[in-house]
């Protein structure tokens, strides 16, 4: 735990363990008796936390909670990317309330990843990011020396802060949509919270929409590297083709199929 002061609001970056998360949260999901978003969470980070996952979180003074960064081993990451040796960014998020934002957490959170990456003698660290909803914009890490080193469609950049220059790139490794052309394929990864209770809705409605909705579980690091959409823990194909890369919502859902049938 650190006690820092930034634009005059002191805070803490803290970590969140097998132990605590519940405590604490993630991505507001807040109560584990309520959410099955925490529950699935919490049950995550217990099996990857002893292969060096690790979140930190930002606990202001004045408005608690109001950002988090996720980071593991790149071998275990769960984006399709072939990351060994560098320390993987899941996600980054600061301001559950808007005036937390702009006040240089995000940098701090970026800096512990950093320096825990050095110590523990990695070759650099690695992220994936997009101009759409749901992954950071890359100016925050083009700021702290990232590079893009590589792009995947439909706007996902892999980005790469190198420790030494002969360290060989990070590299995505999407898997072809040729293995899910068979109707509706949903995967899903309990990394994201939010592909949990939005998958169980789009299922119902894909059913009375006489469709067969097939969800598929990527519950390991190994599956999620083989998905063939760049966000990894989450992606809907029908008949082979992507139509939503992130999780959306029911209603979204609801009028992609309607344009496509």
């Amino acid at each position: 735990m650190k006690t820092m002061i930034l634009n005059n609001e002191d805070f803490e970056i803290i970590d969140l363990t097998p132990e605590n998360i519940a405590q604490y949260g993630v991505c507001g999901y807040k109560d584990i008796n309520k959410h099955l978003e925490l529950q699935r969470k919490v049950e995550w980070v217990s099996k990857y936390y002893p292969n060096g996952l690790r979140i930190k979180a930002i606990i202001t003074e004045s408005g608690g909670y109001q950002g988090m960064l996720e980071y593991i081993p790149g071998e275990y990451a769960h984006r399709p990317v072939d990351a060994k040796g560098y320390m993987f960014i899941h996600c980054i998020f600061v301001g559950f309330r808007k005036e937390f934002k702009g006040l240089g957490y995000a940098s701090a959170l970026i800096d512990e990843c950093i320096n825990d990456s050095k110590t523990q003698k990695m070759k650099g660290v690695a992220v994936i990011t997009r101009k759409g909803s749901f992954m950071a914009n890359k100016d925050i890490f083009i700021k702290k020396g990232f590079s893009v080193v590589e792009a995947a469609a439909p706007d996902f950049e892999l980005l790469a802060l190198k420790f030494n220059n002969k360290h060989d790139n990070p590299k995505f490794k999407i898997n072809s949509t040729d293995n899910y052309a068979g109707g509706l394929i949903i995967t899903r990864s309990p990394q994201c919270p939010y592909s949990v209770k939005n998958v169980d809705a789009i299922i119902q409605t894909a059913k009375k929409m006489n469709l067969k909705p097939t969800l598929i579980e990527m519950d390991d690091a190994e599956s999620a590297q083989q998905s063939p959409c760049a966000f990894g823990t989450f992606c809907i194909i029908n008949d082979g083709k992507i139509i939503s890369h992130h999780p959306i919502s029911n209603t979204r859902f609801e009028n992609i199929m309607k344009t496509t049938m």
